[in-house]
């Protein structure tokens, strides 16, 4: 069934509190062509470039307990890589906000992975001038999922290193969130042949630079460290910069070599989809003792105290 919706949560239709109960769409809303629809029905064409050549951009927020966490930084990268990627959406930014909230609402969940995506889309007259492509926008909210399940965050990921490089900055800009996956993908079947859970990937000089879907930090005498080249600037790397701010505590960006890696007393990955998330063993070598550190046990309980303060995240309406 079709619910034909527009704008923000303030112009839900009477429907909605008939809907609201994340029963009737277990599997989620979808945003397209100005309808929301169950995720089963949301589809997309074959000759949108977005499909045909990864030619898209999108970002990803999530809701805990109500409310989307850090919703404005999201939407201000998801906008950047539009421009970046010389894309044009009819919807302004606060109609976006509006049908992610819409999206959420209609679902019922209280806890989502909501995704907006701009796609190149297609040329009518089947051209391959990406100027006369018709540029698409695609939303959606699923239920919370993370990178970590509930074992793996109380004993730490098994990560392994792969030799595979990831995609050189100067060729596709990683600042802006892309489907461009392969080497990440080829990661993670490096690591699953090892017998890990998860990868991570090299950058070109050699240095250590993220894993499919989050970035790395370690934590030596109490000092922590990411890579800074070849990777996406999580909005949750960000966070962790933000959260060590408040406690005191000094981080920062730049080269991390893979011994640097295997000799930290902590480490940990960060993802809207997980959040912070430990890591006790890397290749064949144990972290620290083996547990969960402290460092990252202080800043995973910040990290969630502050998905229910009004400055870091923002109410859905359920209506």
């Amino acid at each position: 069934m079709r619910i034909a919706t527009f704008g923000s949560h303030e112009d839900l239709p009477e429907v909605k509190s008939r809907h609201r109960d994340s029963r009737d769409y277990p599997h989620g809303i979808a945003f397209m062509d100005g309808q929301y629809l169950p995720m089963s029905e949301a589809k997309v064409s074959v000759l949108d470039w977005g499909f045909l050549h990864s030619d898209a951009t999108y970002d990803t927020v999530h809701v805990w307990e109500g409310r989307f966490f850090r919703l404005n930084l999201h939407l201000d990268r998801f906008f950047r890589g539009m421009e970046r990627l010389r894309m044009k959406l009819p919807h302004s930014r606060e109609e976006i906000e509006g049908i992610l909230a819409n999206c959420v609402a209609l679902s019922g969940h209280k806890s989502a992975y909501v995704e907006m995506i701009c796609t190149r889309g297609g040329s009518p007259t089947f051209s391959r001038d990406p100027r006369e492509a018709e540029n698409r926008f695609i939303a959606f909210a699923v239920p919370y999922g993370s990178v970590a399940n509930s074992d793996q965050l109380k004993r730490g990921l098994h990560v392994a290193v792969s030799e595979t490089v990831r995609i050189p900055p100067n060729s596709v800009d990683p600042t802006i969130k892309n489907y461009h996956w392969l080497d990440l993908i080829n990661g993670l079947f490096d690591a699953y042949d090892f017998g890990a859970e998860t990868a991570l990937i090299m950058d070109t000089s050699g240095n250590i630079a993220e894993g499919p879907g989050f970035n790395v930090f370690t934590v030596k005498g109490g000092q922590l460290k990411t890579p800074a080249f070849g990777v996406l600037p999580g909005i949750t790397r960000q966070t962790v910069f933000d959260l060590c701010k408040e406690s005191g505590l000094t981080a920062a960006a730049a080269d991390l070599t893979r011994d640097e890696l295997l000799q930290a007393d902590e480490v940990f990955i960060t993802s809207t989809a997980g959040g912070i998330m430990p890591v006790t063993r890397i290749d064949h070598t144990v972290i620290g003792n083996g547990d969960v550190g402290s460092v990252t046990s202080q800043l995973t309980n910040l990290y969630w105290q502050k998905h229910s303060d009004p400055a870091w995240s923002t109410a859905v309406n359920y209506r």
